[in-house]
């Protein structure tokens, strides 16, 4: 699946994904932040903990987002949380063909 792809099933229900952490990413895109947090707890991945900061960078928690960027060994992204989604979903989804 390439992101173009990921993007199209936004607009139905939650696929199958390869990973814990694309299905978070799916969620946070949907706008169900619980279930995307829930879903990075869950994984127990640097992958999960990478969207787990991203979710925390988008509900404006900096300190406790980069925390998670530690964990993730990322650093803050100095673009918008629209281009973090992006760069995150491809890389999974590269990482995952």
């Amino acid at each position: 699946m390439d992101l173009a792809a990921f993007r199209a099933t936004l607009e139905g229900d939650a696929p199958t994904l390869p990973s814990l952490a694309l299905l978070a990413l799916w969620h946070a895109a949907k706008g169900n932040w619980d279930a995307a947090h829930d879903l990075c707890n869950q994984a127990g991945s640097t992958d999960g903990d990478w969207v787990h900061a991203y979710l925390h960078r988008v509900e404006g928690d900096l300190s406790n987002a980069d925390y998670w960027y530690r964990r993730a060994a990322r650093a803050r992204p100095e673009g918008t949380t629209e281009e973090e989604w992006s760069a995150i979903a491809s890389e999974l989804l590269e990482r995952a063909r």
